[in-house]
């Protein structure tokens, strides 16, 4: 990119590094504010965090130097943050001093950046978690395994489908996505996918660019809820799930003291489920009594401490301010994360430093460019002033709409007004963090 200088390496680690710096970095180009990025997608050995970045792109050409190492694995919690402290030191020797260093990250890279808040306080200025996975590691992945149980007691109960102790990802993920289609095909078949999604609380929202389905029109919040399964949920339930298992060394997920009935009660979708089982004539009632009898899975208590390890939090985020940043359709790593966040941050006592925004759009990490950077704005005016601004939504997509036609990129593709909106996620499903642990 022009007006961009770039600089690439490895840390002691193996890590490749990247730092993207405007490149008048020693005159009035940069802003001195450092974002430590961490990147969410996987690269192969060898290559740099990220080539083509758009977003990246937009926060260089806007004063910001932007560093980060390469994530090669689904799960890279431990790498990451055992890379931090050599990344860091990269950073101060290439760009010298700092005003403010500020954890930034999106999805996966999102419960990184509050991991090296909650690791690595002293080293930061800030921290901008954007559709992070902020219930930690052992509260996602039995929200994920909640799923993937219900899927494979109703609708896979005959077959080779594995959802814990998965040796062969690929015929295991072929296997799901053909279930996946069949099931989409029949009434009854989506009446138990939307079961399936329910007590994941995952949102019958897809496309970002698309209005929100009328709460009343069941079929399409169900059509919703498939694509988000279809695009990426069995990916992860099915497949990445193997690679997670293989990081902690055994099945890090349980459900034996779980209630999928009162799951279901608290979901942000029995309205649809009760609507779809009463048209395919199924009872609803049966099916939860077969969820009940069938057999429970037990975790392995070194897979769990490993994930707890790489990370649970405390919700102690030793003076640094974090603010975060969800949409409130994200099927994939859900809004609830930041209610489960948010309370164990309260636990501690240490609510003052934490501030949530929400954008009213489907879709994981849809953020547009204009949002991404007011909300940076909020965060540094935080940090130099030692107040939170006043920072309604009102006040937000006016600041947003001021940046132009080119802030209203989406951060995945096409682009859309700024939509900040005030939002209360319900609680997560299933908790586990220092205040709460669920085993």
């Amino acid at each position: 990119m022009n007006g961009t200088a770039t600089h690439v390496g490895d840390l002691p680690s193996g890590s490749r590094y990247r730092i993207d710096v405007p490149a008048d970095w020693n005159g009035a180009g940069w802003n001195g504010i450092v974002l430590l990025f961490s990147h969410p997608v996987p690269v192969p050995p060898g290559a740099p965090p990220w080539d083509h970045e758009p977003l990246i792109d937009h926060l260089v050409a806007n004063g910001y130097a932007v560093a980060a190492s390469a994530n090669t694995i689904f799960w890279p919690l431990e790498l990451a943050l055992s890379d931090h402290p050599g990344l860091l030191e990269v950073v101060k020797r290439t760009l010298g001093p700092a005003r403010h260093t500020i954890a930034v990250g999106l999805s996966i890279g999102g419960i990184i950046t509050a991991g090296l808040v909650q690791t690595f306080p002293d080293d930061l200025s800030g921290a901008l978690p954007m559709c992070g996975n902020l219930a930690g590691a052992v509260g996602i992945h039995n929200r994920e395994f909640d799923i993937a149980f219900v899927i494979k007691t109703l609708m896979a109960a005959d077959t080779d489908l594995k959802i814990t102790g998965i040796t062969d990802p690929g015929p295991n993920l072929l296997l799901a996505r053909r279930l996946l289609r069949e099931a989409q095909e029949t009434e009854s078949g989506r009446a138990r996918l939307a079961l399936a999604a329910a007590v994941g609380n995952i949102a019958g929202w897809h496309d970002p660019v698309s209005p929100e389905p009328a709460s009343d029109d069941v079929d399409a919040r169900q059509r919703n809820q498939f694509a988000w399964f279809a695009e990426i949920g069995f990916l992860v339930y099915f497949w990445a799930r193997e690679q997670v298992e293989r990081q902690a060394g055994g099945n890090p997920s349980w459900n034996t003291d779980i209630d999928y009935r009162s799951l279901l009660a608290t979901s942000i979708n029995r309205d649809v489920v009760e609507a779809l089982y009463a048209r395919a004539g199924l009872d609803l009632d049966a099916d939860l009594e077969r969820l009940a009898r069938e057999p429970r899975i037990v975790a392995d208590p070194s897979a769990v401490d490993y994930l707890e390890r790489h990370i649970v939090f405390s919700g102690d985020l030793g003076g640094v301010p974090v603010l975060t940043v969800h949409t409130d359709g994200d099927g994939l790593v859900t809004p609830d994360n930041e209610r489960a966040y948010a309370e164990v941050v309260r636990h501690a006592g240490q609510e003052e430093l934490l501030r949530q925004l929400y954008v009213h759009r489907a879709g994981h990490c849809t953020m547009t460019f204009a949002e991404v950077r007011i909300a940076l704005d909020v965060l540094v005016e935080r940090i130099e002033s030692g107040r939170w601004p006043e920072h309604g939504p009102d006040a937000l997509n006016s600041a947003a709409d001021l940046l132009g036609p080119e802030g209203k990129e989406l951060k995945s593709g096409g682009v859309a007004e700024a939509s900040f909106f005030e939002f209360e996620p319900r609680p997560f499903p299933r908790r586990h963090d220092a205040a709460v642990r669920s085993r």
